[in-house]
């Protein structure tokens, strides 16, 4: 149990008794203080006393609407953390809210763990808002755990991967391939109180889908072909240490579930095998695309995102980092002279040049691996921009833009009278088709003219999201 210099002071807005002492109770493992007010005038007044650390907050209120209780308070503490609360039918006035600085909205109703994940995750975010806002004064590092940069964006980054060290929270690393994202879970896990424990790294896009549960959860003999021996895989193998998930939304969706669970209790299965293990890992992740938009087409669990989605840590591509990439060539170049026992000490002018003027599509990997080519096949104490590989030379390939968003669905017109019914014959009953079968094919064409926008597709059949992927994964098990 926490004590209580450690627990945030919660402001539960909520006009119903009923759904205010259920939120309570679901809230009642956290490390929270609860006060609870019915209405605006009441959330003023407790504001008024004393500022919460958190607001979680109803929109429809007898006495007016939520958002201003919001814009309120969010105009006393800008970073203040509010979680919004809405029905289904007021998803719209939910988006206005985010747009109005609200951290996260829940939809009702919705379970337990949702909510306390929810709470937990915005806390742990405005908590690192503020700390970083305290070291903003400090003078700019030029390295950090493995990194090199001085560059501003890199600030934040060394400061966010500090901070989340300490914590058990799990990190979510994201940015373009080459950027370095498994130097990042590294340098957590290097920082963390399980620096002494072993890091486990998998790599979901380079295993094969039928194998890649068995690396994770490993398998007991006979579980399948080829399995000749035990296997204890990363899960076990990463026991008080790191277990990092390098491109996570590659995986497959079936696995994602057994992931999900493993995360939520710590408990898992080997391939094959009917025993339960338990163990002890921190989670750290990263992918190279969108994360939210993979939920939205339906390739990556909602509820997996928000486990995973606690401490985002995005690394800006090399473009974007200024002389840090004369900091890194220089690095790098130090290096390859060493292993290759090469003599060149640095870059003339126009290599410098050069190096700033290329768009770096493959970051900080296309850097070392251009330098290390230079220094393989030439010998001096100068790199000149002739000795530079010829696609830093011609300037490289440019950013590739993002993809044009989806058509927007094609407008339905409404169906023709129908046909005068026909006394019914043995030939005419075979033309009736399943239900199920009628359902899916409807769903699987608006998914398609959504342009495999879930998300949108749902709205337009009038269902919630998660029914769409619930539906999907379904099929695929059959």
């Amino acid at each position: 149990m926490a004590d209580a210099t450690s627990y945030h002071q919660l402001l539960l807005v909520e006009d119903s008794p009923s759904l205010a002492t259920v939120y309570q109770e679901y809230l009642r493992a956290g490390p929270y203080n609860i006060r609870h007010a019915h209405c605006i005038a009441d959330a003023l007044k407790f504001a008024n006393q004393a500022m919460p650390d958190g607001v979680l907050l109803d929109l429809r209120l007898p006495d007016g609407d939520g958002l201003s209780v919001l814009r309120e308070l969010r105009g006393r503490d800008p970073d203040l953390p509010v979680v919004v609360m809405t029905a289904h039918g007021s998803v719209a006035l939910a988006v206005e809210a985010m747009q109005a600085g609200a951290s996260d909205f829940l939809v009702k109703p919705f379970a337990p763990e949702r909510l306390t994940v929810t709470v937990a995750n915005v806390m742990e975010r405005a908590a690192l808002r503020r700390q970083v806002a305290e070291l903003a004064a400090v003078a700019p590092r030029q390295g950090f755990a493995g990194f090199i940069g001085a560059a501003p964006a890199m600030q934040a980054v060394y400061r966010i991967l500090e901070n989340a060290a300490a914590s058990r929270a799990t990190v979510f690393v994201t940015g373009e391939s080459g950027t370095g994202k498994e130097l990042a879970a590294e340098a957590v896990h290097s920082i963390s109180p399980r620096k002494s424990g072993p890091f486990i790294a998998i790599n979901c896009a380079a295993i094969p889908k039928d194998l890649i549960e068995s690396e994770i959860f490993g398998h007991v003999r006979g579980a399948f072909t080829g399995a000749v021996a035990d296997r204890i895989g990363a899960a076990r193998a990463a026991d008080g240490g790191t277990l990092f998930l390098d491109e996570i939304c590659e995986m497959d969706l079936a696995l994602q579930g057994k992931l999900l669970r493993f995360i939520q209790t710590g408990t898992f299965q080997p391939v094959g095998s009917g025993k339960t293990l338990q163990t002890d890992v921190r989670f750290v992740c990263a992918t190279n695309r969108d994360p939210l938009e993979e939920v939205r087409a339906g390739r990556f669990r909602e509820d997996l995102y928000y486990r995973l989605h606690v401490i985002p840590v995005p690394l800006p591509p090399l473009r974007d980092r200024g002389d840090d990439v004369l900091a890194l060539a220089e690095a790098f170049l130090a290096k390859s002279a060493a292993e290759e026992g090469k003599r060149f000490q640095r870059f003339d002018a126009e290599a410098r040049a050069m190096l700033m003027r290329h768009a770096w599509p493959g970051n900080v990997r296309e850097l070392e691996n251009a330098i290390r080519t230079a220094v393989v096949l030439h010998d001096g104490e100068v790199v000149s921009a002739a000795m530079l590989p010829a696609t830093v030379r011609e300037g490289g390939a440019k950013p590739v833009p993002a993809p044009a968003p989806p058509p927007e669905p094609e407008i339905i017109k409404p169906a023709p009278p129908p046909v005068p019914v026909e006394p019914r014959t043995a030939e005419s009953t075979k033309r009736i088709r399943p239900l199920a079968e009628t359902e899916r094919e409807a769903i699987e064409e608006a998914v398609r003219l959504c342009g495999g926008n879930i998300a949108k597709a749902a709205a337009f059949l009038g269902i919630s999201p998660s029914t769409l992927y619930r539906k999907q994964e379904s099929w695929r098990r059959r």
